[in-house]
């Protein structure tokens, strides 16, 4: 698979800053489509409990969208390199919208568990297709110099948008449409992302000749382990990155709520720490490009994390209960959260053709924290408590600081192949 780089035509801003030209409505499509995706993040389990269904359905549900997100996450990789990256995003918008259809229409009015279970897993197959088959785009579109700017721009519009646009949309829509029209809302907000990612954007993909089979393609996503066992180290390492993320809510709003915050507080702090995150996910893409991208993910996010996910559990205890404390250390986690954003650069240059199936295996290390969090608080928080839950949180970051020292370049040094790209341009000029 080969992309149209425009790489005779003079950089514009949005080349300087990282973006490729050609993919600069792509991006602005997976931020509008992931709004529409963040709708229901922050209110649907609370609102189901309300409306009589039970912790654990409730739990059930999430734990079903989570496993078709993980398998899907992975399958983008492969399914956006065997069959097209338009043409897995396409699939996943209809997935999507099928599963929003079915979920809002039938199974949430009258709380038919069943529809509900079966419709909402469905909708979880539609953003990782949509959204991490962009990155396959990226990843061959992006000269290697601006990969990691690439990636981190990637990361600031999927978290904008997920996170950060997608909580604050609901919380005004959901007053003045309520809770179901808002969900309608969501498949306004993903046909508009996919009209501005998949007909507006206008970078071309062209298949080389004597491509490798389709199923040969989805095969690479699991032997491509084996042939670059580094690619299976950078998908370790990814599960770690965002770990913590989903075990934090699983317990710290009890634990700082007997510190005396309100939920009110815990949510500030909880969105203010995104919002920090997005904007580090640019600058340590930045960071990645200059400093090296293996050096970054190691010291700024292995180590950082470690180190400021035990600040962020004992700062209501250091400086008692202090809110704005509490916040600095939560931000800074944030902050080091996004020093993971080069892998999403490094994993795909361990290979020179097969990207997508690298991509798959770093994917699937994106979505099966949605279980591996939430596991580890339940087994471990029992007999070791929160405070032994965070500690192995900061030991497994790093252990991904670790693992991260192997992860190394073919030629080992990511400076020399800065050099390359930059004599091959002055030979193409």
């Amino acid at each position: 698979m080969t992309f149209n780089n425009h790489s005779t035509l003079p950089p514009s801003l949005f080349d300087k800053a990282g973006i490729p030209r050609q993919l600069l409505w792509g991006y602005v499509g997976i931020m509008i489509f992931m709004m529409g995706d963040g709708i229901e993040q922050g209110w649907l389990s609370p609102y189901l409990i309300d409306r009589g269904m039970s912790v654990q359905q409730s739990a059930t549900l999430f734990t079903a969208y989570g496993i078709t997100i993980a398998i899907s996450a992975w399958f983008s990789g492969v399914l956006a390199e065997g069959y097209g990256v338009k043409r897995t995003m396409l699939a996943g918008l209809l997935l999507y919208m099928a599963g929003t259809v079915g979920f809002v229409g039938y199974g949430l009015p009258g709380l038919n568990y069943p529809a509900m279970l079966l419709t909402y897993a469905l909708r979880g197959f539609g953003y990782p297709l949509f959204a991490y088959s962009f990155l396959v785009w990226i990843a061959y579109s992006s000269p290697r110099q601006q990969l990691g700017r690439a990636v981190g721009w990637f990361w600031f519009v999927f978290t904008g948008g997920l996170n950060v646009l997608g909580a604050y949309y609901s919380s005004w829509a959901i007053e003045r449409f309520g809770h179901l029209n808002t969900l309608w809302t969501s498949l306004c907000w993903s046909l508009l992302g996919a009209f501005f990612a998949l007909v507006l954007n206008r970078g071309r993909i062209s298949r080389q000749a004597g491509g490798e089979s389709k199923t040969k393609e989805l095969v690479k996503g699991l032997t491509i382990v084996k042939e670059e066992p580094k690619v299976l180290l950078g998908g370790i390492v990814r599960i770690i990155n965002t770990t913590a993320q989903f075990a934090f809510p699983v317990f710290l709003p009890m634990y700082m709520a007997r510190h005396g915050f309100s939920t009110t507080q815990w949510l500030q702090i909880w969105g203010t720490i995104f919002t920090a995150n997005i904007v580090f996910n640019l600058i340590f893409g930045f960071v990645g490009d200059r400093l090296g991208w293996r050096n970054t993910v190691m010291w700024f996010g292995g180590m950082g994390c470690a180190v400021s996910t035990l600040l962020f559990y004992y700062a209501p205890q250091l400086w008692g209960g202090n809110f704005w404390m509490v916040m600095a250390a939560g931000v800074l986690w944030g902050a080091f959260l996004a020093g993971y954003v080069p892998l999403s650069a490094l994993v795909p240059s361990l290979v020179k053709k097969d990207k997508g199936a690298a991509m798959a295996i770093l994917n699937l290390g994106a979505g099966l924290p949605v279980f591996v969090g939430p596991a580890i608080v339940g087994l471990f928080i029992g007999s070791l408590g929160e405070a032994g839950v965070i500690w192995i949180l900061a030991i497994l970051y790093v252990v991904s600081a670790v693992l991260t020292r192997f992860i190394t370049l073919p030629d080992n040094a990511k400076t020399l192949l800065y050099e390359e790209d930059l004599q091959l341009q002055k030979a193409e000029s």
